[in-house]
């Protein structure tokens, strides 16, 4: 028996990275998987070919688009029959702003409107776009649910150079900490996933030394802890913080969950 057995998640930028660990975990515990990404199908197609079962849909689509999150869900529900689990991990990063930026931080004036602007409307107006697609459904169906955001450790967001990426990030959780309270009586959960130090995932510019990609985090170590926060385990967590480096499944309530901003 999967920890996820008869769930129905949509994971989305599944393509690759940190959505594509998740994906994975999540149809090796048992459940069916909506993965989504804006512009490479065939990382999808890979996926879907690579589980060889029928519990993959592939769906191309941009987050930035509410009917297209609209349409993703309608889909899953087609396909699935309901839905239970949103990962909103879909991200654009710093390297729309500069592909140097680790090495050549970009003063915020410095960054062209156009970047800044693809990077918000990506990760704080996503996240919102597909929530709340979701939680329609689950409403009307009266359904328990998850939403995990992923975002990312605080000093980041506050970092030289990190904007609007630490921005966006900010947002998401301040959404996160008030959804969690406007959606307790419906029993449906909200929290915030971070890896806990910079990750290895496709916003990492190629260019990056050596020495500094040593370093990164690997994008599976987001993997068991995203189950938890799918699963049944987790049905009384609501509006909180789970540090991915920190998370034991042997200590699954512990040390590495904390309080949100709100």
């Amino acid at each position: 028996m999967g920890k996820l057995d008869g769930k129905v998640a949509i994971v989305t930028g599944a393509g690759r990275g940190i959505g594509r660990a998740i994906a994975e975990a999540y149809l090796q515990e048992g459940a069916s998987v909506t993965v989504t990404a804006a512009r490479e199908q065939a990382e999808l197609d890979q996926l879907a070919k690579q589980d060889g079962s029928e519990r993959v849909l592939a769906l191309l689509a941009d987050v930035t688009n509410p009917e297209a999150c609209e349409q993703v869900v309608d889909q899953t529900i087609q396909r699935f029959g309901h839905v239970d689990i949103l990962v909103n991990n879909a991200g654009r990063g710093m390297k729309y702003v500069n592909a140097s930026f680790l090495m050549e931080p970009t003063r915020f004036w410095e960054a062209e409107p156009a970047a800044w602007h693809m990077i918000i409307d990506t990760n704080v107006n996503g996240p919102f776009y597909m929530a709340r697609a979701v939680v329609t459904r689950l409403l009307e169906q009266q359904c328990e649910g998850s939403i995990i955001n992923i975002s990312m450790d605080y000093e980041g967001m506050k970092r030289r150079g990190f904007s609007p990426y630490g921005p966006s990030k900010a947002a998401l959780e301040s959404a996160s900490a008030i959804w969690a309270q406007e959606l307790i009586e419906a029993r449906i959960r909200v929290n915030i996933l971070q890896p806990g130090g910079a990750t290895n995932t496709g916003m990492v510019p190629a260019s990056t030394p050596a020495n500094v990609q040593a370093r990164l985090l690997q994008p599976e170590i987001m993997q068991a802890p995203a189950v938890f926060l799918a699963s049944d385990a987790s049905q009384e967590l609501t509006g909180r913080r789970l540090i991915a480096r920190e998370w034991s499944a042997a200590n699954p309530q512990g040390r590495a969950i904390v309080e949100g901003i709100g």
